[in-house]
């Protein structure tokens, strides 16, 4: 694989920006004349240049991935979080002081992204942020709502959201993070309109209006990404999906601060059934001096934080923590999807075969990592997708899950 690179000026920066857009003009043209709608598809088009505009900030560098990424090289100063009206005018801060107990357990964090196969990372005081692409927007259901999740309701209430899970979750306490390892699959994802992903989740507040979270994973997303790639990603929302918040940094809110981790873009390896298994750490937490809350991928890997500020329930501490997969059924009524969870096979299948999560800790009151105790196990649709857990010496708190989704047992 090879990667090639090239700096740009601003000059340089407007010239693609107008390539980009007069493709978007020559797709919509097109359109335009089959739905016989000109004028609402010129509005169309117009929301979509605006909207390439705010996000695709000025780069100082960009690197072309094997898989048909471009990663913008932004200085950090110019990054999607400090457009948003209460982080204006703000710098990245230093890094807090981690949690005591955290070790570091993952070797390969070097090369866990397609993109940095060659070695290459973006310079200092820059971040890398995947390119967004008119085509990755004209995929989304609208342009309102690309880069979001589809509502859902209640995690334990998905009969009518189409939104499935198996999960251990935790409840009734005062939390302040989360971290747990868990191994990367490429499970089949049918349809452009569903997805596959394994995510912690941090919650505080109702599952009504005022839900807060804050989520980081991997996912299959082919209406998001448009290809079939396992990809590391990040969420949060303030109203329970429903106007806040976003995927990556697709809106402003999270603020990045690693030069070598491009959130959105491809992992690798993927584990293989009965073969190689590769997992991931993944550790959330609350800064105990400002309050905001920092995300670490991989081996002592810093990739930023959520301000405080952007949350109300969170502001303060978590009310639940959820360790899962989750996956999305557009089907017909009376049909299952085929879209699979983890491996797309179910939890009794065991080490090799079954997804996983192990190490399941928490961060509790005094910024200590401590182990998860008890960890309930809830699969919303256990003949699609299900979830056994136990404890052991070296994998602590740890659970297998997952399945094929549509079956003999799920029809």
């Amino acid at each position: 694989m090879s990667f090639s690179r090239w700096r740009s000026s601003p000059l340089m920066a407007v010239s693609v920006g107008l390539l980009l857009l007069s493709s978007a003009s020559s797709a919509f043209s097109l359109d335009a004349n089959s739905t016989l709608h000109p004028r609402r598809e010129l509005h169309k088009l117009r929301r979509i240049k605006a909207r390439l505009r705010r996000l695709n900030k000025p780069s100082v560098m960009t690197i072309q991935s094997p898989d048909g990424d471009v990663i913008d090289c932004v200085p950090s100063h110019l990054q999607p979080a400090f457009d948003h009206p209460l982080l204006r005018g703000q710098k990245p801060l230093n890094p807090p002081e981690k949690p005591s107990g955290h070790r570091t357990t993952n070797l390969m964090e070097e090369m866990l992204q397609l993109w940095r196969n060659a070695g290459d990372s973006c310079p200092e005081e820059t971040i890398p942020i995947r390119r967004t692409r008119e085509e990755d927007i004209l995929r989304a259901s609208s342009i309102q709502k690309f880069g979001r999740k589809p509502v859902s309701r209640a995690r334990r209430d998905s009969e009518s959201t189409g939104h499935e899970h198996a999960v251990g979750y935790v409840t009734g306490d005062q939390y302040y993070g989360a971290r747990a390892s868990l191994n990367v699959w490429a499970p089949k994802v049918t349809s452009s309109s569903e997805f596959s992903l394994s995510q912690i989740w941090v919650i505080s507040g109702s599952f009504g209006q005022d839900l807060n979270t804050i989520e980081a994973g991997w996912q299959i997303s082919p209406q998001l990404y448009g290809d079939n790639f396992p990809r590391f990603f990040t969420y949060w929302t303030t109203d329970a999906y429903q106007a806040t918040g976003c995927y990556n940094l697709l809106c402003s809110g999270f603020i990045q601060t690693n030069n070598r981790i491009a959130i959105g873009a491809a992992i690798q390896p993927a584990s293989t059934y009965g073969g190689g298994q590769f997992d991931i750490s993944i550790l959330v937490w609350k800064d105990p001096n400002h309050g905001n809350w920092w995300l670490e991928f991989g081996s002592g890997q810093l990739v930023g934080y959520w301000p405080s500020i952007l949350f109300s329930h969170l502001a303060d501490h978590a009310s639940m923590v959820q360790f899962g997969g989750e996956v999305v059924n557009t089907q017909p009524s009376g049909f299952h999807t085929s879209t699979e969870m983890g491996s797309g096979h179910f939890a009794r299948e065991g080490f090799g075969r079954a997804a996983y999560f192990r190490n399941l800790q928490l961060v509790d009151w005094d910024n200590s990592l401590v182990p998860v105790t008890g960890l309930r196990l809830l699969a919303d649709h256990p003949n699609c997708y299900d979830i056994q857990g136990g404890v052991s010496g070296v994998w602590g708190s740890y659970f297998y899950y997952g399945g094929p989704g549509r079956s003999l047992r799920c029809p």
